[in-house]
Order: structure tokens, then sequence, then C-alpha cells
């Protein structure tokens, strides 16, 4: 007899799957605040590790939280909208755009305590990734419509002279300045307060929340241009919505804490696999499911080389790359056994 856990195609029922999914984020959470270089008793909390958990551990989960979500459910969009399961939030330009901005904010402010404050370094970060994106976007743009393939390959090229102006700041930058464009170009919670979160959670909030009203419309995208608009879809309104919102979100969450690799790329193919294509049920599975992979993460870099601590997007860059050629492998048996 067929499990009632499971659909007509072996995926998991979308009710089962949710519940696994918010329990196992509850678990990561509860557990990414106890580890760390000092280990919290939940169950006999003293006064310093009251103080370590509120003052450290709460804010770095809660922007693990915002910024995993982010990068998950716009990961998952730009998937379904471009129809290419190697897309991601970099591709629009928003991840590369917000490196040079905060690269140029601490070239700019120096060596002092200004280029680390929670909202200097981020709205420079954020102020960037929107303008490159906004420059993809008008590249792209055409007679008042947007061609896809080049909205891809100009992404390409600002990427790469973003990439180009970041490394001629970084080579001639300082020993105090190379140390924090490092940490924070590889992907950092580390400098994680509730002023920081403060700064990352209305961009963040506003990108989701966009998002989330669009898993019909990326469903009709899903069949072509051609058929989503005889479908009645505004294919153009859909897909300046769809940039917009993937670049406010994404460029909350690099402004935060840098640029981390493959959580955008990966997340959504795990959500597809676990509930299927429906872009109703794979936006909010991205979501929680980034969440999860960026606090785990953050939980490794912080134990893995302790007293030290390692930048989460390395971590995240070990798990995502083997997982990415896992699912390229599989794909090649399937296309042989077809």
């Amino acid at each position: 007899m067929r499990s009632i856990a499971r659909t007509e195609a072996g995926r998991i029922a979308p009710g089962v799957g949710f519940a696994a999914l918010l329990a196992a984020l509850c678990v990561a959470a509860v557990s990414a605040a106890a580890v760390g270089a000092y280990t919290v008793n939940v169950l006999h909390l003293t006064d310093t590790a009251r103080t370590i958990l509120t003052d450290v551990r709460f804010p770095r989960v809660v922007l693990g939280l915002l910024v995993g979500s982010a990068l998950g459910v716009s990961g998952a969009a730009l998937q379904g909208l471009f129809r290419n399961p190697l897309a991601d939030p970099g591709l629009i330009g928003v991840s590369s755009g917000a490196s040079l901005g905060a690269v140029a904010f601490v070239a700019i402010a120096g060596g002092s305590a200004l280029a680390l404050t929670a909202f200097g370094m981020p709205l420079a970060a954020l102020a960037g990734g929107l303008g490159v994106t906004l420059a993809v976007w008008r590249i792209a743009r055409v007679d008042a419509r947007v061609e896809t393939a080049t909205l891809l390959l100009a992404g390409i090229a600002l990427n790469s002279i973003a990439g180009a102006i970041i490394g001629i700041v970084t080579a001639r930058s300082d020993d105090q300045q190379l140390r924090t464009l490092t940490f924070w170009l590889m992907g950092s919670l580390s400098a994680a307060t509730w002023q920081l979160v403060a700064s990352a959670v209305l961009p963040i909030a506003l990108g989701i929340a966009a998002l989330m009203p669009m898993a019909r419309n990326l469903n009709a995208l899903a069949l072509g241009e051609r058929d989503a608009f005889h479908l009645g879809l505004d294919v153009e309104r859909c897909k300046n919505r769809v940039v917009a919102a993937s670049a406010l979100a994404v460029g909350g969450a690099v402004c935060a804490v840098g640029g981390i690799a493959f959580v955008g790329l990966i997340v959504p193919h795990i959500a597809r696999m676990l509930l299927g294509p429906d872009h109703r049920l794979v936006l909010p599975a991205s979501a929680i499911l980034g969440a999860i992979l960026l606090v785990v993460a953050d939980a490794v870099a912080r134990v893995a080389i302790a007293p030290a601590e390692l930048p989460v997007g390395v971590v995240t860059a070990l798990v995502g790359g083997p997982f990415f050629l896992w699912l390229l492998f599989r794909s090649r048996r399937e296309v042989v056994r077809a």
C-alpha cells in the first residue's frame, strides 16, 4: 500500500513536508544558539550564558534565518523566471554590486571603526547591489521589453567588471582593510548584532513578501513566455517584480553578511526534490530550507576550528559544491536511462 505521506510522484506530501521542515528549523535554531567556543547549557543558564545568548547568539541565529530565507526564496524565484536550474541571485548582479559597494566603503573609510558600524557598510553594500542590478536591467530592456537572455549576459558582464574593480581595491588595501574585506567577501555572520539585524530585516522582509505571491505566475512561466501570455499573464510586469524583489531581498542579505555561495543555487533543487515543481510549495520551502542550511553552516563555521572561526561562505561552498556535482551526475544518469 502506498504511504499517505507520499504523493503519486514519490515526493513527500506537502503537509508532512512542511511540518518536518519547521521542526528541523526549530532544532537547527536552538542547536546553533547553544554551540560555539562557549557551549551553553540550555537547561541550566548562568548569567554569562544569558548574556552570550542575548547579545551574541540570538542576533546571529536570527540574522542567519533572515539571510538564508532571502537567498533560498530568491534563488527559487529566479530559477523559475529564467527557467534555468543553474540560475542564482548572483546572475542579476546584486551580489557583486553589494560587494563592490562594501569594498568602496571600506576603502573610503579606511581602517577606522566607521567601516564596521551597523549601518555604514551595509547601506553602502545595499546601494551597490541595487545600483548594479538596475544597470543590468536597463541594458536588457529594449522597447519596453526585457530580454531574458540579454539579462543573463549583462549580469555576467557587469559581475566581471565589478569583480575586477574589487580586485583592484583589495590589492591597494592595508592589512586591516584586507582582513575586513576578506571575511566580508567570503561571507560571515560573526559581526551580527541586533542593530545589524534591524538594518537587514526591512529589505529582506519586503523582498520575500513581494516574491511569495508570484508563485502562480512562475508556474505559468514554466510553460514558456508565449503560453504564459496567452493564459493572461503580464509577462513583463512579472519579470520586473521578480527581479526587483529578488534584488531587494538579496541586497539586504548580502549587505548584512557578505557574499555566501550556493545557498540560492542548491536550496531550490532540494525543495523541488522533496515537494515537486509547484512554486506555491517551492517558494516557502526554499525559504525554510535556506534558513536551515545557513544556520547549520554558521554553527559548523563556529566550531570547526574553535576558538577561531571560518567564514560561513567557506562552509556553504564545501557543502554546495559536492552536492551540485551529485545533481549533475544524477541528471546525466537520468538522461542516459531515457
